[in-house]
């Protein structure tokens, strides 16, 4: 009897399964693709459509909620219908067309283009995070450095994307002053399509992980889920049209998901009882963490466009959307270095534990936004202070999502039962959306919300970021504060989950 793929021996690249590494070129172009367009999103709405900061604000915070609350969706499908690979190839095409829609300068093919990126999105990225943690055995101690190696293919292709569909932007514009950010879009949709084919191409590596069930590998499947997404499209093109109603349907997704878990646990052993109150509470830290970070889009991006004296060199000058791709290459560096250190830290009994993680995490978003208050004040008549405040900000924050994110996607996949891993790891991302929605609010206060406030500018236009960055700032620090004191006892729940 011949052997299985599953079972044949494993192929390795520096010591980790070779999928690992067809996955991140894949994940790679896919947030090429992502982080491109998010770059250009709110500038668009504005400079397209003429809406003020603070509706841009609330726009994209609704898109990219909606964009890791499918997720729960499309890890359901995979693990009950398609699988993880034929969902991955078949959201990655569906984001594709979405970002080729995003060119037509109609707001309704707008909204439309992003309601399909939204279900594309939602068979892909929380699949594909999942495919990676399905390449180890458990207990596998190569699984949080394979996961960090991933986690800089993200921020390589984060790092490329704004730089490149900016720059595309201007050059493609009859005037490099009003950048055309539909030749961007065009970019991000070439990239996607990049990680399409790598993925295709790269199949066999995976060694049989990540197929669909044994009775669901017909045709037919796949033609019902793509036309299930077919169908899903109105519907989320209806809510982005509605915005303000986003937050109260996440709101209601991500309690029923809390509800659902901790039900499940209830229902439970001990140990998967005691784990899954754990990842509930970790779940709400990680909502607080990314409403706090994810202004980076947003508000932050329209700080650095109206208030930031940019960086020169010869000819060479900083556009806004640069400061986009700080975070990413800042992981791209630091990311060995953190790894190395866990490791070290290891070595030496004194790693911090999964909480402690978090906590430090959560510190350091909030000391980010601190030292960006600090240098408000320092502002000069124009309200503009120089670019190294903002880039102290995002490398900041870089060091805090190096202590939660990584260790957080693990995490999700060691403490979930192995047969709903792909929902628990769709839980993850829903509470990134809230977060996501969360920070559209804040970054709504920093736009201005009262009659003609979007219209201020210069130093008067500050006092809308310093209202919104002020509760931040407190609210990070003091969850971040809070858990890391409770880490031991939280660890504890985890039963040995590192």
């Amino acid at each position: 009897m011949s052997q299985s793929t599953e079972s044949s021996p494993e192929k390795t690249i520096l010591g980790h399964p070779s999928g690992l590494f067809v996955l991140f070129f894949a994940e790679l172009w896919e947030r090429f693709c992502y982080y491109g367009m998010r770059a250009l999103l709110a500038f668009y709405v504005v400079a397209q459509f003429g809406k003020p900061q603070a509706e841009a604000s609330v726009s994209y915070g609704a898109f990219t909620a909606l964009v890791y609350a499918l997720g729960v969706f499309g890890g359901y499908v995979a693990d009950r219908v398609l699988g993880y690979r034929r969902s991955i190839l078949l959201g990655g095409v569906i984001m594709a067309v979405g970002e080729f829609m995003l060119m037509l300068p109609s707001e309704t093919m707008f909204l439309l283009g992003l309601a399909t990126i939204c279900v594309g999105n939602g068979l892909f990225k929380p699949n594909i995070s999942t495919l990676v943690g399905r390449l180890y055995k458990q207990g596998d101690p190569r699984r949080d450095s394979g996961f960090t190696i991933f986690y800089m293919g993200i921020n390589l292709g984060a790092f490329l994307a704004p730089i490149f569909c900016a720059r595309i932007s201007r050059w493609m514009a009859a005037d490099p002053n009003v950048p055309e950010y539909r030749w961007g879009f065009m970019l991000a949709g070439i990239g996607m399509l990049l990680g399409v084919l790598v993925f295709g191409l790269g199949g066999k590596s995976m060694q049989g992980k990540g197929e669909p069930p044994a009775d669901r590998k017909g045709l037919g499947w796949l033609l019902g889920v793509t036309l299930g997404c077919v169908i899903c499209v109105p519907g989320i093109f209806w809510l982005l049209s509605q915005k303000e109603l986003v937050g109260q349907v996440l709101l209601v997704l991500g309690l029923s998901i809390a509800g659902y878990l901790l039900y499940y646990a209830f229902t439970s052993e001990r140990v998967v009882k005691q784990r899954l109150f754990a990842l509930v509470l970790l779940l709400l830290c990680n909502v607080a963490f990314w409403a706090s970070f994810e202004q980076a889009g947003n508000s932050l991006n329209f700080f650095a466009a109206n208030h930031i004296i940019p960086l020169s060199i010869g000819g060479w000058t900083m556009v806004p959307e640069d400061f986009q791709s700080v975070n990413a290459i800042g992981i791209v560096l630091l990311g060995p270095v953190f790894a190395w250190l866990w490791v070290r830290l290891a070595r030496a009994n004194a790693n911090p534990s999964i909480p402690a993680k978090f906590g430090l995490g959560l510190i350091q978003v909030g000391l980010g936004f601190g030292l960006l208050l600090v240098g408000i004040k320092a502002a000069n008549d124009q309200g503009q202070i120089p670019w190294t405040w903002l880039m102290g900000l995002y490398l900041i924050h870089t060091m805090g999502e190096l202590c939660l994110s990584p260790v957080g996607l693990s995490m999700v996949t060691k403490l979930a039962p192995q047969h709903m891993v792909g929902m628990v790891m769709g839980a993850w991302f829903v509470s990134i959306a809230n977060a996501n929605y969360a920070a559209g609010l804040f970054s709504r206060i920093a736009g201005g919300v009262g009659e003609g406030a979007a219209q201020l500018t210069g130093s008067a236009a500050l006092g809308g970021y310093v209202e919104a960055f002020t509760p931040i700032l407190w609210m990070a620090v003091a969850i971040g504060a809070a858990l890391l004191l409770a880490s031991k006892l939280v660890n504890k729940l985890m039963h040995g989950v590192e």
